[in-house]
């Protein structure tokens, strides 16, 4: 493929690398504070898609320790992007890659999921998308102040956009997976209970997703927001100057409302997901039984959280026997390998190097340490070939549920 596309949104210019090109930073969206996006005019002239966009302004991730740090990106409020890699080609089937992070932290931009080495071996378009996080994403005082959970409106604005110009990158807009990781998997099990979401993709990939992490109630969410208020030193009737107060200032008090919430093996975030605006309260409301379904954990998830954590912990957060009822064509997979004498185990996160193959990102991630090269290629091939083969054939390459495929 070139690198100059022709989609509706606007040409676009990117870098090509090998068999695969690169269309980075591509807008789908624009918001002022604590409001729903609304579309991107078509721009004139070709546009730039070789470097990513901004991040969502956020703290450093709780999951450094493991993971290791992520990008250098810059971070700004203007920070509706996604990024398409595509090996070119007509009517290829579309991965659509919702990140992780507690809808605290994380970019569709990190080098972590560069989409390069998926799409080539896949044969698929890999898309990685920005939304806003923490309270610029998740904040929720009352109906009158503005719709709740705008960084989800964000992933159905970016769905949109897939649906809209994808074909111009090869793909097929009738054949979209949506996938996601943690907080990425409650936002796409979200969606799935959502007529305005689930209508923009036609199967889903769930890794990770900590069901014992429900949606706030309005009157739960709108309490946490009036803490914010309390820590920034504002009155309730003060609520609109929230939407000019500094980022940073923004941020740091979201960082102590989070200290104020905190309880021992507890991972729900004070700005997450709220019961409101089309998201139900139990997430498993509402969702198709005809959706094809791609579920995975990792055995020791808790352990990156708490590294005594034990096993009942796991279980409790990211226990995934809920989410498959015999109806659902469903798969499951448990991720068990770590590295040898590891203390984090097979951990959250851990198998994120594998779906995406780009180990040089991953060098600097304490839970990869002591990994012998052999285990990350063979690794690496099975969970390409895994995805591969339920994005183009809705089967992962083994048989579903009550069967669970072990990575070892």
């Amino acid at each position: 493929m070139t690198g100059l596309v022709h989609a509706p949104a606007g040409a676009l210019r990117g870098a090509s690398t090998g068999a695969v090109t690169a269309f980075l930073g591509i807008p789908y969206g624009m918001a002022e504070r604590f409001a729903a996006p609304r579309p991107v005019p078509v721009w004139e002239g070709v546009r730039d898609a070789g470097r990513p966009g901004p991040a969502c302004p956020q703290p450093p991730s709780r999951l450094e320790r493991v993971m290791g740090p992520g990008s250098d990106l810059v971070q700004d409020e203007g920070c509706l992007s996604l990024n398409v890699w595509t090996p070119g080609g007509t009517g290829l089937p579309v991965l659509v890659w919702l990140h992780g992070g507690g809808f605290t932290s994380g970019s569709g931009a990190e080098a972590w999921y560069d989409g390069a080495l998926l799409a080539e071996r896949g044969r698929m378009v890999v898309v990685t998308v920005n939304y806003r996080l923490g309270a610029l994403g998740y904040l929720y005082l009352s109906p009158t102040f503005g719709p709740a959970n705008v960084g989800l409106l964000d992933q159905i604005a970016a769905l949109g956009w897939v649906r809209e110009n994808i074909a111009a990158f090869g793909g097929d807009p009738g054949r979209v997976t949506l996938a996601g990781q943690s907080a990425g998997a409650l936002s796409a099990l979200a969606l799935l209970g959502r007529p305005a979401g689930s209508c923009l993709f036609q199967q889903v990939v769930l890794q990770s997703t900590p069901t014992g992490v429900p949606p706030y109630s309005p009157r739960e969410a709108a309490g946490i927001g009036r803490r914010l208020l309390d820590v920034l030193g504002l009155r309730s009737g003060e609520a609109d100057r929230l939407r000019t107060v500094q980022v940073s200032r923004l941020l740091a008090a979201q960082g102590e409302v989070a200290r104020r919430m905190a309880v021992p093996f507890r991972v729900t975030p004070p700005f997450q997901l709220v019961a409101d605006g089309g998201v139900h309260a139990d997430l498993l409301a509402g969702v198709p039984d005809t959706v094809p379904m791609l579920i995975g954990t990792t055995r020791d998830e808790a352990r990156a959280f708490f590294p005594r954590a034990p096993a009942e912990v796991t279980a409790r957060l990211f226990g995934t026997g809920a989410l498959l009822p015999a109806r659902r064509p469903a798969f499951a997979f448990r991720f068990d390998w770590s590295p040898p004498g590891s203390a984090f185990g097979a951990c959250h996160c851990i198998e994120l190097p594998f779906v995406f193959g780009g180990q040089d990102a991953w060098r600097a991630a304490p839970m990869l340490a002591g990994a012998e090269s052999a285990d990350l290629r063979r690794l690496t091939d099975e969970l390409h070939s895994a995805w591969t083969g339920f994005v183009h054939a809705g089967s992962p390459g083994w048989s579903p549920f009550p069967h669970v495929r072990r990575f070892t």
